[in-house]
C-alpha cells in the first residue's frame, strides 16, 4: 500500500466517526466520476445502488443531526455503526498483507473513528445543555464540510490531506477534554427531567 491509499484509508476511517453516509456518499461519488481510484474492497461504494443508500440516508441523517437532543440520540445509535464502519473501512484497505496487519489496521482505524465520533458526540450533548438553538445547525453542517474536504484533499493532495487530519484529531482531543462539564449539565438535565435525583454512592470498606 503507497501512502495515499494509507492517508485515504486514515481519512475515510476518521470521517465515519464524524459523518458514516456522507463519507460512503463522497466515496462513491469519487469512483462513479473517476476522480479516485478507490481501494478494490471498496468499490462497491461507487455502485448505483450503494450510491442510492447512502444517499438515503445521509438524507435522513442531515435531518435528525440538526434537531436538538434527537441528533444526540442518533450519535448513541450510530456508536455502534460508525466506529466498526471505521475498522472495517481501515481494515479492508490493507488486501495484500498479513492477518496480523489487518487486525492492526482495524484497530486503528476503530480508534481514528471512535475518537472523531466521540467529539461529535460530546459537542452535541453540549451544545444541546446551552440555550441557543443554531448551534446544533453549525456543528451538523462543519461536520459534512470536514468529511467532504478531508476526502477530497485525501484524493487530490494526500500529503496534505495528512496534515490536515492531523489538525481535526487534535482539534477532536480538545473538543472531548473541554466539553466534559457540558456532558454533565446534560445528563444533570436528563436527571431532573425524569424526577431522579444524584444517587449517593456508599463507600466500600
Amino acid at each position: 500500500m503507497d501512502w495515499s491509499s494509507l492517508g485515504l484509508a486514515a481519512a475515510a476511517s476518521s470521517t465515519s466517526g464524524l459523518s458514516l453516509y456522507a463519507t460512503m456518499l463522497t466515496l462513491g461519488l469519487l469512483q462513479r466520476f473517476h476522480w479516485l481510484d478507490l481501494p478494490a474492497e471498496w468499490r462497491l461504494l461507487g455502485s448505483t445502488w450503494m450510491i442510492g443508500l447512502a444517499a438515503a440516508l445521509f438524507a435522513i441523517e442531515f435531518v435528525a443531526d440538526k434537531i436538538p437532543y434527537i441528533d444526540s440520540i442518533w450519535d448513541s445509535v450510530h456508536t455502534f455503526i460508525r466506529v466498526p464502519a471505521g475498522a472495517v473501512l481501515m481494515a479492508s484497505a490493507f488486501a495484500e498483507v498479513s492477518p496480523a496487519a489487518k487486525l492492526i489496521a482495524g484497530l486503528l482505524g476503530g480508534s481514528l473513528a471512535l475518537t472523531t465520533h466521540s467529539a461529535k458526540a460530546s459537542a452535541r450533548l453540549a451544545a444541546n445543555a446551552s440555550p441557543e438553538p443554531i448551534s446544533n445547525t453549525l456543528l451538523s453542517l462543519g461536520e459534512d464540510f470536514v468529511t467532504v474536504f478531508l476526502l477530497g484533499m485525501a484524493a487530490s493532495h494526500p500529503v496534505l490531506a495528512m496534515v490536515a487530519l492531523a489538525i481535526v484529531l487534535v482539534i477532536c482531543l480538545i473538543v472531548l477534554y473541554v466539553c466534559v462539564k457540558f456532558v454533565r449539565v446534560f445528563f444533570g438535565k436528563l436527571k431532573t427531567w425524569f424526577g431522579g435525583e444524584a444517587v449517593e454512592s456508599t463507600p466500600i470498606p
